[in-house]
């Protein structure tokens, strides 16, 4: 920044400007559970817990010494305040914690404030830090695979031992298996529960469970995935390559409508944990229902654009604390606060009744307006933006408004001087100004003359030569050596003094850093539940309700949310499994009838209502689930190394080892992998071993194509299976679909049906058919007549052809050799 002044023309030097700010004002805005008792017993069980924290994400492993069992909990997302170890070790109280030594910020600041508690109900655990290179990916899950079970035969083989310990381990969860791996390291390092055992022994691990926080509903990565509840697709624009991927088509896709980013996190957040706590679902629906009321339409317009300014306040207060502000920072912070203001004050004129409202009215404080009046009084926006660097408004700083009004003088002053400085000069110099530069000072500029060629030349008696820039000669002389003692560096000492003051700024508000974080919290909840009423509403979502005497669900005309979007009429269908009749559900019916969609219905309607959404059905009561299992699609993976068979008998084997009576099991053609006679059997061994838990048996929905499932009555009968199948109808040749679910079972798969609708040609499926029919009678197959002789005179054409190319003169030809590999084998075909 550099002051100019000739005496040829007035100087345009760039001064500060002391502009006025205005922003609106708030009224118009811009655009745990208890502790758990232990029981007095010979010998107290320990709990060891190890953990890690990355990328926002947490990986938990822990060992109970009661059971001999390890514990895991697959990645789970959680805030930077770690709400959710708190919950785990609320609920576990280890006697340990094991971590890595290399850690964040935030899991320091955790584990010091755990260690460092006075209130020890019931303890406070050991910390335990283990070096970084213990928790390795690849030396975690070499340690999980090498380790002796007693639950896997040391005869066992090692390919056999990666698909047993596979169906139960999640080694996808890079942060899960890394935790297993750091416990395993631990275990053997302190021999617990052998101490005083020969090294020989090791420490007894009799089998893996997944662990699941109570009230919190277990679903893996492949339900989400089947269901469509996330769908990653890679992102159009060129711009946003590096970021890769955007939503596609999803159940997370239509219902976000939130305004601000952190409400989009929240939600995601809701997502990936879905809860059985009744009294935060129907938190959550009283507020959807509260604004999906018709005279309410208007109060959620004006909170979602209100919405629309919350910005990202934690990265606002992580620059303050490390000084690194930006201009744009402060602008983005008022615009916050004042939306909070109005947030607030509409909350206050809605009913108290509802908590979410009651808690935006009481916590959002005064505090927020000390803040919005702080910033709007010192913070001189347009000229912060203007000069790219933090300035103030006039009458904060009688010293700072001093010396701007001497800054802004200086071009007509620097002109006076410029003209006396000319007139010392030599003749044969045109013209001269003097300029101001930063940290440098004034200096005399002149244009380079014709002369001066060397560096001797530009030496000027009664000034001092300081550089030569752009043909023009900068030089000290008396009066600007005067001027930098009478003015000195008057721009850096402005700078510095408003620095100063933008300290003293941000100090004021990190002090209430807290209030600004409760705001994102209540606002972020408060924008989801405003985007889930707004897709209720445009969809025609109902309320649904909870019954915790139930543990399936009961849903009347469920619609799939997804799929009627996409298709012109949808038929909704209805569901029944809150009792203990019909605990497995078999449907039957022919390809493209609905049976995928209708097993993807009922789990995304009953996930809706486990995140507090509204759903897509006329009523839908919900019981107690606990977990959400699915074998539909085959998630293939190179990585993995598995065929498509080993991977659906995975999938299945998750739900066989881990689903309760409170569990819901849907599965979609399983077996159909393999042989027919060996997949039908896998099917009904597992749907057999379910029969067999009776009344404990999970909720299972199967679709399948098995028909002899039925025919050979391979499943008990009794109350606990139930037939049903899809509805359709023959009309002549053609198929009719209703997609309407019926009792009974299908009288035929109707392959022949779909082979016409997706084009195969008329002879091949009339062949079809005729091969079908035979194997139901047990007749033997023939070949078709016509088609054998058409083959028949082909080869023999084929065979004369190359008789007649042979050269019968030829002495080298080998006639033999001809009749042994030619006409021998076509031979077998033509006769």
């Amino acid at each position: 920044m550099a002051f100019r002044a000739t005496p040829a023309r007035t100087p345009l030097g760039p001064g500060p400007g002391i502009p006025s700010a205005s922003f609106p004002s708030p009224q118009a805005p811009m655009a745990g559970p208890a502790g758990i008792e232990e029981e007095d017993e010979d010998e107290a069980a320990e709990i060891h817990l190890c953990v890690l924290w990355s990328s926002g994400h947490l990986g938990i492993a822990y060992y109970d010494t009661s059971d001999s069992t390890v514990h895991f909990m697959p990645d789970a997302p959680d805030h930077e305040s770690l709400n959710l170890l708190q919950r785990v070790l609320d609920e576990l109280h280890p006697q340990s914690v094991i971590t890595s030594a290399k850690q964040d910020e935030a899991m320091t600041g955790f584990l010091g404030r755990l260690a460092s508690q006075d209130h020890r109900e019931p303890r406070r655990p050991e910390i335990v830090l283990l070096p970084s290179v213990d928790f390795g990916p690849e030396i975690s899950k070499q340690r999980l695979l090498s380790a002796n079970y007693s639950f896997i035969p040391e005869s066992t083989m090692a390919t056999e031992k990666v698909l047993r310990l596979s169906s139960v381990i999640p080694f996808d969860c890079v942060l899960t298996v890394r935790a297993l791996g750091g416990l395993l390291k631990f275990l053997s390092r302190r021999r617990v529960g052998v101490e005083l055992e020969d090294y020989s022994v090791s420490v007894p691990i009799l089998g893996f469970k997944k662990f699941v926080l109570t009230h919190l509903v277990s679903i893996d990565q492949d339900t989400y995935s089947v269901l469509q509840i996330f769908k990653s697709e890679s992102h159009p624009s060129v711009y946003k390559v590096a970021s890769g991927l955007k939503e596609g088509l999803s159940l997370f896709g239509i219902l976000n409508r939130c305004r601000c980013r952190w409400g989009q996190k929240l939600l995601r957040l809701w997502f990936t944990r879905p809860t059985r706590e009744l009294r935060e679902l129907n938190s959550r629906l009283d507020v959807i229902q509260f604004f999906l009321m018709p005279q309410n339409l208007d109060m959620a317009q004006m909170l979602h654009r209100l919405l629309s300014h919350i910005k990202n306040v934690p990265l606002i207060l992580k620059r303050m604390e490390l000084s690194h502000t930006k201009v744009g920072d402060w602008q983005v912070l008022y615009k916050t606060v004042y939306s909070a203001l109005g947030l607030r004050d509409a909350c206050r004129s809605l009913p108290q009744s509802i908590q979410l409202f009651q808690d935006i009215s009481r916590e959002f404080s005064d505090d927020l307006h000390h803040i919005a009046s702080l910033i709007g009084k010192v913070v001189d926006f347009e000229g912060s933006l203007a000069e790219n660097r933090f300035t103030v408004l006039p009458n904060i700083d009688p010293e700072i408004d001093a010396k701007k009004r001497r800054l802004m003088g200086l071009p007509s002053f620097l002109t006076e001087v410029a003209q006396r400085e000319l007139e010392n000069l030599d003749s044969r110099v045109p013209s001269c100004c003097v300029i101001y530069i930063p940290l440098i000072g004034f200096l005399l500029s002149i244009p380079r003359l014709p002369f001066m060629v060397e560096a001797s030349d530009f030496e000027i008696e009664g000034l001092d030569f300081m550089f030569l820039s752009e043909d023009k000669l900068h030089y000290r002389s008396a009066r600007t050596k005067e001027l930098d003692t009478l003015l000195g560096d008057l721009h850096c000492e402005i700078r510095d003094q408003e620095i100063l003051l933008m300290h003293q700024l941000q100090c004021q508000v990190l002090a209430r850093a807290s209030v600004l974080t409760r705001v994102l919290d209540l606002a972020s909840r408060l924008d989801v539940l405003l985007a889930l009423a707004s897709a209720a509403g445009d969809y025609g979502y109902s309320r649904p309700r909870y019954s915790p005497r139930i543990h399936g669900v009961r849903i009347k005309n469920g619609r799939h949310p997804l799929m009627e979007l996409c298709a012109r009429t949808f038929v909704p269908n209805s569901t029944d499994c809150g009792g203990d009749q019909g605990r497995i559900k078999v449907i039957t019916g022919p390809n493209s009838s609905g049976k995928s969609i209708y097993l993807k219905q009922v789990g995304l309607i009953t996930f809706m209502a486990l995140v507090g959404s509204f759903v897509p059905a006329e009523e839908a009561e919900i019981g107690a689930i606990d977990a959400i299992f699915t074998r539909i699609h085959s998630c293939e993976s190179i990585s993995l190394g598995l065929s498509t068979f080993m991977i659906d008998l995975n999938q299945v084997a998750k739900a066989v080892n881990n689903a309760t009576e409170q569990s819901l099991v849907l599965i979609d053609e399983f077996g159909k992998g393999t042989n027919t006679v060996d997949g039908l059997a896998l099917l009904a061994a597992v749907l057999r071993h379910w029969l067999a838990l009776g009344p404990s048996c999970p909720h299972v929905f199967v679709a399948t194509n098995f028909l002899s499932l039925v025919q050979l009555q391979l499943l008990p009968q009794g109350p606990l299976v139930q037939y049903l199948s899809m509805e359709t109808c023959e009309d002549g040749n053609d198929l009719v679909f209703f997609y309407q679910l019926c009792l009974g079972v299908a009288r035929a798969s109707y392959a022949s049906h779909t082979a016409a609708q997706a084009g195969l040609p008329d002879q091949l499926i009339a062949r079809g058919k005729e091969v079908s029919e035979l194997v139901r009678s047990g007749k033997p197959i023939k070949p078709v007549t016509e088609l054998l002789r058409r083959d028949q005179m082909e080869n023999c054409q084929a065979l004369v052809g190359k008789f007649l190319k042979l050269d019968l003169e030829d002495p080298t030809l080998d006639l033999d050799a001809f009749m042994t590999q030619e006409v021998l084998p076509a031979a077998t075909s033509i006769l």
